[in-house]
């Protein structure tokens, strides 16, 4: 049963955050409103708690938070917020909380955003970052976690560093992912109804400004539509009161079919990006990334040169 505490969080969500996703006029009011109080700045008590570095890829910041003493792995974490928000604080408490719990060095990139950027401006960045890491770190001590766009971020990263053949990540954290925006699968639009945060007419805006002219099933856009064969085990998160839940089903039912093992944690009466906010689901939440990610690491895997238990998608509805 959902918590208190949830369900006020969702309350909130529904007659604030939502409205940005409304409508394209008022999601362009949303970012404009954005770009004049963000501060991609880690918060002071992180650099209190924390040895906190800043350099610049391609002339944007990248922070890195050290590991832990005798810890050789290493996070790549890349934040939510729609191609078009920056990372916020509540990204950080929980960026925070893995540093906590793992000892793990983590690098947070603050890539470029839409729509002064596009997609080849953030995975151009992104891209760079990660080659930087593999001069640095061994490709099994590396994990991607990413929370939204962030989640479908790394999938692409790391069909994009198949398809170049470099070294991929060891696993993949996806916290409410977004893996599909081409609107194929009806039930996307009865699940807007359900979700007190994303809508559709807003979020088709974002994904216009980020996505360069690309067709929206374009697997660079929509990794559920690309060799999902060259994935590494995945955590994938997600809950029944977000409207990205019914693609993120189809994904780990293809993703398996294709051979990765996937595990899914399906959280009922939650909304996007849950293990975000501070509350019983996500402390559960967290604990399970931890674990999945404290588990032993898996053998090395090389990119191709080519190219609590969910339900069933069916059941899920």
């Amino acid at each position: 049963m959902p918590s208190l505490k949830s369900h006020v969080v969702s309350f909130v969500l529904r007659y604030s955050r939502k409205k940005a996703f409304s409508s394209p006029e008022n999601l362009q009011r949303w970012i404009a409103a954005a770009r004049r109080t963000e501060d991609h700045h880690p918060p002071a008590s992180l650099h209190q708690r924390f040895n906190i570095e800043m350099r610049a890829v391609d002339g944007f910041a990248v922070y890195e938070i050290a590991p832990r003493a005798g810890v050789r792995k290493r996070i790549l974490y890349l934040h939510g917020g729609a191609y078009v928000f920056e990372i916020t604080p509540y990204h950080w408490h929980l960026i925070a909380d893995m540093a906590d719990r793992l000892g793990y060095a983590i690098t947070v990139p603050i890539y470029p955003i839409a729509p002064e950027h596009d997609f080849h401006a953030m995975f151009g960045m992104v891209g760079e970052v990660y080659r930087r890491m593999l001069e640095e770190t061994e490709p099994e001590d590396i994990v991607f976690v990413g929370d939204s766009a962030g989640g479908n971020m790394a999938v692409v990263l790391t069909m994009m560093a198949a398809k170049e053949g470099q070294p991929l990540p060891s696993r993949h954290v996806l916290i409410s992912p977004g893996l599909d925006v081409s609107l194929a699968n009806p039930e996307v639009f009865e699940a807007e109804r359900n979700d007190p945060w994303l809508g559709i007419a807003g979020g088709r805006e974002a994904i216009r400004l980020y996505s360069a002219g690309m067709d929206p099933a374009d697997w660079h856009i929509s990794p559920v539509y690309g060799d999902l064969s060259v994935l590494p085990k995945t955590l994938l998160l997600t809950g029944s009161r977000d409207l990205l839940t019914p693609d993120n089903l189809i994904f780990a039912q293809k993703a398996r079919a294709a051979g990765v093992e996937v595990e899914v944690i399906y959280e009922e009466g939650m909304f996007h990006v849950w293990p975000l906010i501070d509350m019983p689901e996500s402390r559960r939440a967290r604990e399970r990334i931890a674990a999945f990610l404290s588990e032993s690491r898996p053998p090395i895997r090389q990119g191709k040169r080519t190219g609590l238990e969910a339900p069933s998608a069916e059941a899920a509805q």
